[in-house]
């Protein structure tokens, strides 16, 4: 079963999420959320918008999940930075699409949450100059 709209269980946890994917894609998604958690580990697991989320000071850092015919990664704008180091993957505005038998490296996974956090940190500090002003 692959998560979607007409999905009737209501999820709750990651672990709700992964139980309703394909193994293969399941086995992809636990790496890939194994190391998230090394990479960021204040970092509060959560569902947002139905999908598996990681939260940052309150904040949505990524997501992830599976379709019927991939797994993703939802790191934001930091994909358009790195637009050369993802050549072999699918992507997107905000989306990197892989196969669960091409999961993306740590390494690139690292810096996309860094650069995620990076830009976060500047959006954060011009709302709070915005609301400042006020």
């Amino acid at each position: 079963m692959q998560h979607g709209r007409s999905s009737r269980r209501k999820i709750e946890t990651i672990d709700d999420y992964l139980a309703g994917v394909e193994d293969d894609k399941r086995t992809a998604l636990e790496r890939l959320r194994r190391t998230i958690k090394a990479i960021v580990p204040r970092a509060e697991e959560c569902i947002s918008y139905q999908m598996p989320a990681f939260r940052l000071d309150g904040r949505v850092l990524v997501w992830f999940g599976a379709t019927s015919k991939h797994c993703a990664f939802y790191p934001g704008g930091a994909v358009e930075d790195f637009k050369r180091d993802l050549a072999h993957y699918d992507i997107s505005k905000g989306t990197i699409r892989f196969q669960p038998d091409h999961p993306l490296p740590a390494t690139l996974v690292r810096k996309l949450i860094k650069a995620r956090i990076a830009r976060d940190g500047v959006s954060r500090q011009k709302t709070v100059r915005r609301a400042r002003r006020r």
